[in-house]
């Protein structure tokens, strides 16, 4: 239940920024990783670190999601336990 709860995590936060930059997630003044990449995407031939920016930081944190939930399967499943990777 843990591991599956750190992995839904990773899929909550690309919910998050896909509803933000279509324009249906949480609203301007609000700044959130989806409304950045909004924002930035007609400006995307001239500033491209604008657009970079907020995308890598949603791969790294759902990767960082990802890892932490692969990790604490590793720990936590019995079946494991004593097997060299």
């Amino acid at each position: 239940m843990i591991v599956q709860s750190t992995l839904s995590m990773g899929y909550a936060v690309l919910t998050e920024a896909a509803l933000g930059f279509v324009g249906v997630g949480i609203q301007p003044p609000t700044p959130t990783w989806g409304n950045m990449l909004q924002q930035a995407f007609p400006m995307l031939e001239q500033q491209p670190l604008l657009s970079i920016v907020p995308g890598v930081a949603i791969f790294l944190l759902v990767l960082s999601f990802n890892c932490v939930g692969d990790a604490l399967r590793d720990l936590l499943d019995p079946r494991l336990r004593g097997v060299i990777h």
